[in-house]
C-alpha cells in the first residue's frame, strides 16, 4: 500500500545520496582525495605532527584504515612518517609542504558543512530530524550497517551543474 508521501520521501533520499556522490566525485576529480583522506589531511594541518593512532581516534576511523590512508598520502608525498629517536617504536605523521598547501586549498568536508548548518537550527528541530532519520534507517532495515562518520561514495555520472550545486570550495 502506498501513501501520498512515498515518492516524495524516496526522491528526497535519492537527492541526499546524489549530493554525497557528487561531492565525493568532485573531491576526487579536483583534489584526488577521498572524504576520509580529506578529513585526515585537514586534521593534520590543524594538529601538527601526531601519532597515527591519535589521528585515527581523532577522525573516528580504525587504525588499519588510517594506515592505508597514510600509505596513499605518503606515496603522493603529502605526508611523512618519522620514527622518534627516543622511542623507535613510536611514529609521528605530519604534512609535507605540498600536503599543507593541499589542506589549505581543499574544501571543508561535507559532514562538517552539514553539521555547521544543522547547529543553526533550534535543538527541538535537530531532535525531530534525528528521530525521523532514525526511523527511516529502521524502515530501510539498515540498523546493523556499520558506517564511517563521513561518506565517500564511488563513481557516478555527474550532470553539468551538479558539482557546483553541491560543492562550493569557498564555503568554510
Amino acid at each position: 500500500m502506498t501513501t501520498p508521501y512515498d515518492e516524495s520521501i524516496l526522491r528526497s533520499l535519492r537527492k541526499i545520496t546524489r549530493a554525497i556522490d557528487v561531492y565525493s566525485r568532485r573531491l576526487a576529480s579536483r583534489y584526488r582525495l577521498t572524504g576520509p583522506q580529506l578529513v585526515c589531511i585537514r586534521h593534520l594541518a590543524a594538529s601538527g605532527p601526531i601519532a597515527p593512532s591519535t589521528l585515527a581516534a581523532a577522525v573516528s576511523l580504525s587504525h588499519p584504515t588510517v594506515t592505508g590512508i597514510l600509505d596513499r598520502l605518503e606515496r603522493r608525498e603529502l605526508v611523512t612518517r618519522t620514527r622518534l629517536k627516543s622511542d623507535k617504536r613510536r611514529v609521528l605523521v605530519e604534512l609535507t609542504h605540498e600536503g599543507l598547501q593541499l589542506a589549505s586549498a581543499s574544501p571543508t568536508p561535507l559532514h562538517q558543512r552539514f553539521a555547521k548548518r544543522l547547529s543553526i537550527l533550534p535543538r527541538e528541530e535537530q531532535a525531530k530530524i534525528d528521530a525521523v532519520l532514525r526511523n527511516v534507517v529502521e524502515m530501510m532495515e539498515a540498523d546493523d550497517i556499520e558506517v564511517p562518520p563521513f561518506t565517500s561514495a564511488g563513481p557516478i555520472d555527474v550532470q553539468p551543474g551538479d558539482s557546483q550545486r553541491y560543492y562550493d570550495p569557498t564555503e568554510g
